[in-house]
Parts: structure tokens; C-alpha cells; sequence
């Protein structure tokens, strides 16, 4: 079962888990470890909790989509997503910290207000797809679990629920799938039948390794816990 199989309920549990466990790893950050690095090329822990912060932002501008009928974008422009993050990043500790308390607590407002009616409606993320507004749940959740480990002081995908964890790994797969990337690249976890990117290549590479390893080196996220069949590859980009 995959996260879009689960009821409504039980995905908004699980945005708000992941919600509480990126907080919980930024609170064991003092104010001087956030200008460190995170594990995202570029970015400091600044850059990552603005960048979730302005995200909650974004994804409350599709629910109020959703429940006025006004077509509201989540960012006005790529160069304005750019320089919020920026701009965020060079706020104090205390008000960077309070921005991601305010965002979130107003995301969360939205969805427990957002009548049972408007979830079907159907909204465009930044990347133009056109989705019914319940996939903010999911898009959220690949946030907050994901950053999590990105603040690079703790954070671990074992600790991802399973269905998190095997519902980013159909994700990343079927973009790999679409881009037509990840020739003869299989994926095993564990004892299961593997997944081959691009079935039709009967030779190739073999990731193999627990769930939270595989989907940790299908994110970009490194190679810690699998073993590798064939000759040795990166992760395929799927961002």
C-alpha cells in the first residue's frame, strides 16, 4: 500500500509527523550551527529552513486555490522562490526559527479548514502538473522527511515510515521511468522482487539493500547500506 492508498486521515498524520521530526531536528541546532552546510550543494541550514519554511507558504496558496476558486500559484515566479530563500537566509536565528513555527502552524490551519468538498479540486504545482489539492499532503511529506536528513545533524531515513519510504521510491522510479534515465539500473530491497528502472535492458546494475538504504541512494542522499551488482553508478537526478 502506498501513501495515496491511505485515507485522508492517516496522510495528514503522516505530514505532521514529518513536520515534527524536522522540527524536532532543528531544535537540537544551536543558533551557530545554522550556518553550517546541509547535505544540499550550496545551501547552509539558513538556505534549507527558509526554503521549507517559504514551501508551507506555497502550498497554503494552493488550498486557498482550492477553496475560493481564485487560480493562486505557489510562488509568483522562479526568481521570486530564489531570493525569498535567499532573503531568509539572512534573518536571525530567532526569526528564522519563528518563520517556520508561523508557516507551519498556518499550513496546518488551512488543511483542517479546507471543506471536505474542495480536497478534489484540482490546483497546478510549480512544476505545471495539475493535481487534486489532497497531494499537498504528499508533496509535503517528501519535504519534511527528505530536509530532515538534509539539516545533516541526526536525521536518518530509517526512522521514515515505510510507506514514506517505498512511496519516495515509486516516485523517484517513475521520474526515472518518464526522462527515459536509469538504463539497466535495478533496485532490490532487501529480499523482494527488484525493480528495474527500464526493464527491457536484461544487463546492467543492481542497488541492492534495505528500504531505507535504497531510497536514501535513489534521493541523491548517498550510498551508506547497499551493495552494488555490475558496474558502479551515481543516482540518476530526479528533481
Amino acid at each position: 500500500m502506498g501513501f495515496h492508498d491511505l485515507a485522508r486521515t492517516e496522510q495528514s498524520l503522516l505530514a505532521r509527523r514529518g513536520t515534527a521530526y524536522f522540527a524536532e531536528r532543528l531544535a537540537a541546532l544551536t543558533d551557530d550551527e545554522l550556518g553550517e552546510p546541509t547535505l544540499l550543494k550550496g545551501w547552509t541550514r539558513r538556505h534549507l529552513i527558509a526554503h521549507v519554511s517559504y514551501n508551507a507558504v506555497a502550498l497554503g496558496n494552493l488550498l486557498d486555490w482550492a477553496a475560493t476558486g481564485i487560480a493562486t500559484p505557489m510562488y509568483t515566479s522562479p526568481e521570486q522562490r530564489g531570493r525569498d530563500i535567499e532573503e531568509g537566509a539572512t534573518m536571525s536565528p530567532a526569526a528564522l526559527r519563528n518563520l517556520f513555527d508561523h508557516t507551519v502552524a498556518r499550513l496546518d490551519e488551512k488543511w483542517r479548514n479546507l471543506p471536505d468538498a474542495a480536497w478534489d479540486t484540482k490546483v497546478r504545482t510549480v512544476q505545471g502538473r495539475s493535481v487534486p489539492v489532497v497531494e499537498t499532503l504528499w508533496m509535503r511529506c517528501r519535504e519534511v522527511w527528505i530536509h530532515a536528513v538534509d539539516l545533516a545533524n541526526g536525521g536518518r531515513f530509517d526512522v521514515f515510515p515505510d510507506v514514506i519510504s517505498s512511496s519516495l521510491l515509486d516516485d523517484v522510479v517513475n521520474v526515472w521511468r518518464n526522462r527515459d534515465v536509469g538504463a539497466g539500473l535495478a533496485l532490490r530491497v532487501d529480499d523482494r522482487a527488484p525493480v528495474a528502472v527500464l526493464p527491457e535492458v536484461s544487463t546492467g546494475t543492481t542497488i541492492t539493500g534495505s528500504l531505507a538504504a535504497v531510497t536514501r541512494w535513489v534521493t541523491g542522499r548517498g550510498a551508506i547500506g547497499i551493495t552494488t551488482t555490475g558496474p558502479a553508478v551515481a543516482a540518476p537526478s530526479w528533481l
